[in-house]
């Protein structure tokens, strides 16, 4: 493949699931990337390579020789660009270190989840250029190195002209970067589209089973619901980023399931091995990001006078997850919700 004029050398924050595969595609592509992790991610690149995979039949692998792994980040280098994808509780220390080792203005697009880490970001490291940005797409990590690709859709991220001298890059590498003047409402949007990963980790199945069982959607959908309302109070206006609007996502998950399978044929193509990272997260024993999805939630509403009882709850289940270690059945965590 014969890549447009290359920036310079990209740095990936966090060899994760994402930092992999979007790290992964940009480097098969012939992109110098330098991928920054932890060890059991590194130590299984090292032997395996890496190996990346979709769900419309595409699939690259790098040797392990190619591949350029730091256990921190290197001294002396100078990249054009960096992809923070580390967990959201690890946002400010990756930030402090990305501080002290890169030039001053150095940009980072951030590729996290919810709506505050580029903010958290730029407060531990001020010299560096913050961006953030949103990746719709469900990676998973199928086997040691083998990184898997089970939804589609495009990276969102705020207009920059760092980013935009890379967009012709990601397009011929497979994973295309739209621009927007105002990123906020779309991280937003998202986030209503990932209060499913607490629901999904919760009931123990990939996503696509998961959503599948009429129980677990209305889990769903009462957790969209309850955050409309908090947004509205806060007068933010989410953007629509998957085919139908939230409201009427909602009305849509709360349907029988011969009706929703027949309606939700676009919603439904995701592999069967998908699920979200929280499931991933759970059965590692790590600590999960309901923190920076239900959490933004309940700190919106009570920064308006409001509660968010059901993220409330969602967070305390998480919490509990260690001592319990077993799933939850649709009716079990309908009770929980109130529902």
């Amino acid at each position: 493949m014969n890549l447009p004029s290359l920036p310079g050398p990209l740095l990936v924050m966090g060899a994760g699931t994402i930092g992999c595969y979007v790290g992964g595609r940009l480097a098969a592509a012939g992109a110098e990337v330098r991928f920054v992790g932890r060890a059991r991610v590194l130590g299984a690149l090292r032997e395996h390579g890496l190996t990346i995979s979709d769900l419309d039949g595409a699939r690259l692998s790098i040797a392990p020789a190619a591949l350029r792994l730091h256990d921190a980040v290197p001294a002396g280098l100078s990249p054009s660009l960096v992809l923070l994808a580390v967990k959201s509780g690890a946002t400010a220390q990756a930030a402090t270190e990305l501080a002290t080792a890169l030039p001053p203005g150095t940009p980072v697009l951030s590729l996290q989840n919810g709506v505050s880490n580029a903010g958290v970001a730029q407060r531990a490291a001020p010299a560096l250029r913050l961006l953030p940005g949103m990746v719709p797409y469900n990676v998973a990590e199928l086997s040691p190195g083998h990184f898997y690709r089970g939804t589609g859709g495009r990276i969102a991220a705020q207009d920059d002209a760092a980013l935009r001298a890379w967009q012709p890059v990601f397009a011929q590498a497979g994973v295309p970067l739209k621009l927007h003047a105002d990123l906020r409402p779309i991280q937003w949007g998202k986030l209503l589209i990932n209060l499913n990963n607490p629901v999904d980790a919760l009931s123990g199945l990939p996503l696509r089973a998961e959503l599948l069982e009429r129980g677990f959607r209305r889990c769903f959908a009462a957790l969209i619901d309850e955050a409309l309302g908090v947004l509205a109070a806060a007068g933010i206006a989410p953007a629509q980023v998957v085919a139908l609007p939230p409201e009427r996502l909602v009305t849509m998950l709360r349907l029988p399931t011969p009706l929703f399978r027949l309606l939700a044929a676009r919603m439904l193509r995701i592999d069967p091995k998908a699920r979200s990272s929280m499931a991933d997260d759970l059965a590692l024993g790590r600590v999960t990001e309901i923190d920076a999805l239900c959490g933004e939630v309940v700190r919106l509403a009570a920064a308006h006078g409001l509660r968010a009882p059901r993220c409330e709850t969602m967070l305390a289940l998480l919490a509990d997850w260690p001592k319990r270690q077993r799933p939850y059945s649709p009716r079990e965590l309908l009770s929980a919700l109130g529902l």
